[in-house]
């Protein structure tokens, strides 16, 4: 350890985001022992000091801020880690590129299509490292589907379907706004499922199967008035609670999409399928160690879709980890994603996905929403 170099972190929020990367830096150096590069957590950054000096106590920070420009104005702060509500990306990003630090932004990249693309531009500006935590494609099962896809075996892609399904805003009581459920408005997340939980969905479609060409979707706001925590009254809902779109992929084959948090029975059924002409491929968060494949190749007699448990050395990320039959977890994605981010300084390379790769997800979520409201086909330029 006395040899490495650091890399001392500057974390803006501490909800369950901060709670997750926090993790990822603490377990990165135990497991990927090679690495040049060791994460140092420096200081943690949010506005209740009570709060965020428990958080630094329990996760290991050496000191606390209240204030968010104070620590990116620090000089012992390598890299910026954005884990606050979306309307706050923006402007922490700008900031902490212009004052020449490294930027880690929990996604969706930003609250609007205009404030992405004024991220993408002063990193383009500045030249600082970037990346956004789109933490599935790091579930080592979901890479190795990547690799199945890149060698070829599915053969030409038909289709692609995706869901992401909750059930936890049912109850009309629920309010919105505040601390906890900013989710709900409009102004501090942008949209609602599209941005929270499709975003997801549509990045890990875009790294599977390429770009995305055109969009036609429906959204629906069921309940349609909420109390906003902030001014206690009773106001508009302005998110979406569910969203559907089908696309056409440039590659020539078809999408499907589904999100919503009234799908009762569901805490976080995240799923995707691949049709190829030769094979296909899908995958359950809730079995999220294992990926599906069927191969009509296969002799006829024994064709069938085979369960792939993602363990072994030889699969993405296991050589990490124990011995072959045990299991990982959702909380192991960000160690590979911090992982990903230090190698990244070693090589010189891009850590995907980039400010301006989480810029394209962008894109496609705002033709979504457009497409919602005008019930139309929204080209994706």
């Amino acid at each position: 350890m006395a040899n490495k170099k650091e890399l001392r972190i500057g974390l803006i929020g501490c909800g369950f985001m901060g709670r997750t990367h926090s993790n990822g830096y603490n377990r990165v150096s135990n497991f990927f022992p090679d690495l040049e590069y060791r994460p140092v957590l420096q200081a943690v950054c949010s506005r209740t000091e009570s709060k965020v000096k428990t958080f630094a106590e329990q996760w290991g920070y050496k000191s606390w801020e209240t204030d968010w420009k104070t620590l990116i104005a620090r000089d012992d702060i390598d890299a910026v880690d954005i884990c606050t509500p979306n309307n706050m990306h923006a402007e922490i990003a700008i900031a902490a590129a212009n004052a020449g630090k490294m930027i880690l932004c929990e996604k969706p990249l930003s609250r609007t299509l205009e404030e992405g693309e004024k991220m993408v531009e002063i990193i383009k500006k500045t030249g600082v490292k970037n990346t956004v935590w789109y933490n599935y494609r790091r579930i080592p099962a979901v890479t190795l589907a990547k690799q199945i896809i890149d060698s070829g075996k599915l053969g030409r892609i038909f289709h692609y379907r995706a869901n992401f399904l909750q059930d936890w805003t049912i109850s009309p009581e629920l309010p919105q706004g505040g601390e906890g459920l900013w989710r709900l408005d409009a102004a501090a997340a942008g949209s609602g499922v599209t941005g929270d939980l499709l975003a997801h969905c549509i990045d890990t479609a875009i790294w599977l199967n390429g770009s995305i060409e055109d969009v036609s979707a429906m959204t629906e706001t069921f309940i349609k008035e909420r109390v906003h925590q902030a001014s206690g009254k009773v106001q508009k809902v302005d998110i979406d609670d569910a969203c559907i779109f089908h696309c056409h992929f440039d590659n020539g084959s078809l999408g499907v999409f589904e999100s919503t948090r009234y799908a009762r029975g569901h805490k976080a059924q995240y799923t995707f399928e691949i049709n190829g002409e030769n094979a296909s491929i899908r995958w359950d968060l809730h079995d999220l160690n294992r990926l599906e494949y069927f191969d009509h190749n296969d002799d006829s007699i024994v064709r069938g879709w085979r369960s792939i448990h993602v363990t072994d050395g030889d699969q993405p990320y296991m050589d990490k980890w124990w011995v072959p039959g045990l299991s990982i977890g959702y909380e192991h994605s960000f160690v590979h994603h911090v992982a990903d981010f230090l190698k990244s300084l070693e090589t010189g390379e891009p850590c995907s996905p980039t400010f301006e790769d989480a810029l394209v997800t962008q894109k496609v979520c705002e033709a979504v929403i457009e497409s919602g409201k005008s019930r139309s086909w929204k080209t994706i330029n």
